[in-house]
Order: structure tokens, then sequence, then C-alpha cells
């Protein structure tokens, strides 16, 4: 099985560093899963028009793990980790813009 190379984008860091341990835990091992598997049962795809990438979310408890696929690259981008609600998916378009990201 190929791996996908999982890349995190500077403020996905700092986001999850503010996580409480428990949850931050069950988010880094559902990120590294990805690896292996970046289309699990439990994700959900995104609807963006006018994007060429795929987005997607994973859902963990109130907790929401935004990311994209490229399968070109055989690489996952992980965008955003945010506590749903408030979260509502408006900022994704700029996310996947500004998706200068660095590899984990």
């Amino acid at each position: 099985m190929d791996l996908y190379q999982i890349y995190l984008a500077p403020q996905v860091y700092r986001e999850i560093k503010a996580i409480p341990g428990h949850v931050r835990r069950k988010i880094k091992q559902a990120i590294a899963g990805l690896a292996t598997q970046p289309r699990p049962p439990q994700s959900k795809t995104l609807n963006l028009p006018g994007s060429d990438r795929e987005a997607r979310r994973l859902r963990l408890d109130k907790w929401r793990v935004v990311y994209a696929v490229s399968e070109d690259e055989r690489t996952v981008s992980i965008l955003a980790v945010r506590k749903r609600p408030p979260y509502d998916y408006q900022d994704l378009l700029d996310l996947l813009a500004g998706n200068t990201a660095s590899e984990t």
C-alpha cells in the first residue's frame, strides 16, 4: 500500500497545540491514519466549486479536521483543526489558496 505524505499548514501546529490533551492525542492519531487511508469511511467530502483539489473533513467529537487530498502528488494537506460549533467552513477556499504547508 502506498503512503500519502502528510503536510500541516503552519497555523495547524498552533491550533493542535491549543487543544486539550486527550482530544489532541485522538486528532494526532487520526491525522497519522490519513497517510494510509486518506478517505476513511467517517470522513465527508466538502463541496468546493472551482477547486482542483478534493477537500474533506473528518469529525472527531466536536472537532473537525479539514484537509485536502491530491492524488497526483499523493499528499494530504491538513488545513485546519477547528471546534464545531462555531466553525462553519466559510474560510475553506482561503485555507486552500493559502496552503503554504510544511511536511510532518
